[in-house]
């Protein structure tokens, strides 16, 4: 490579890591708005059904944009595990929107950030990854951060709490089927298969749970289901341009900046505990990603 090379690949190396920082923005700002969408839904309708608008806003942007992808889909790939998965995220998802109810915006996200560890855990048990040193000590890391959030002893602890670990334990557990899967579907199949089978589990879970729809509903449905398209897609860009290790300290902005969203809309009390805890859990996965970077490297 000559000299006068090096400047332009330096120049597309700050434009790709600038474009990484831009979805990673407008990926965290749509979790929020789901969060946000979400909460507002559930104090008019029922958590089942606040699932099935939110999976039915995708499927219509799926019918939209997802033609393309019918010719892989009627193969049927994996279809078994394509259920297990969606399952699994299903139940993840409900626990997890409880929590939005019932907890502080903040201490969701915080929480939430346990998931890296169940990754690492489940891989281990399913996968028969080994589980490094850096990672068992993240686990404990993640288990003092924990401590740290729920202080147990200081208060009744928060039930809904334990249901948001649940829940992070259920996301990890669905990264692992994603892994499994992607070896021979697409990305694009996973999110089809993803809308396609919650879509009828949340509208048979909320016929069961049912109250009245109104249309000032209709705009938090948008908000909560393209916020959660728009999520993960936009964390998939920036993950191209970005290594997890970059990725993983910027979500965990997520926290602060829910915690004053949660000021402003909800006046909910900023709580440094939170911060701290959920520092704690992202510190310790962060430490192990650059460890198992360098050995690997």
């Amino acid at each position: 490579m000559t000299s006068t090379n090096l400047p332009s690949a330096d120049v597309e190396a700050r434009k790709s890591f600038g474009q990484g920082l831009i979805w990673m923005a407008f990926s965290m700002a749509s979790f929020i708005g789901m969060s946000v969408g979400s909460r507002e839904l559930a104090a008019t309708l029922s958590i089942r059904q606040v699932l099935f608008f939110r999976a039915l806003v995708g499927l219509i942007v799926i019918l939209a944009v997802g033609r393309m992808l019918l010719p892989e889909i009627r193969k049927m790939k994996l279809v078994k595990l394509h259920v297990l998965r969606n399952v699994v995220h299903f139940c993840a998802q409900y626990f997890w929107t409880i929590g939005i109810v019932m907890l502080p915006l903040a201490s969701v996200f915080a929480l939430e950030f346990t998931m890296p560890i169940w990754v690492a855990l489940f891989a281990w048990i399913l996968l028969k990854e080994r589980l490094s040193a850096p990672r068992i000590f993240a686990t404990i890391g993640g288990f003092i951060g924990v401590l740290v959030i729920v202080r147990p002893g200081t208060a009744m602890v928060d039930p809904a709490a334990g249901l948001v670990l649940i829940a992070a334990a259920g996301y990890g557990l669905s990264l692992i089927f994603v892994k499994r899967l992607t070896r021979d579907c697409s990305p694009g199949a996973i999110v089809v298969w993803m809308i396609l089978i919650q879509a009828p589990l949340g509208l048979i879970a909320a016929l069961t749970d049912w109250h009245d729809v109104h249309l000032s509903d209709v705009p938090w449905m948008l908000v909560a289901g393209l916020g959660a398209l728009s999520a993960h897609y936009c964390q998939a860009q920036a993950l191209k341009r970005l290594e997890a290790s970059v990725v993983m300290p910027i979500d965990f902005l997520r926290v602060p900046f829910a915690a004053v969203v949660g000021y402003y809309a909800y006046g909910e009390a900023i709580d440094l505990w939170v911060l701290f805890g959920g520092g704690i859990i992202l510190l310790s996965n962060y430490r192990a990603v650059l460890a198992e970077r360098a050995r690997s490297r």
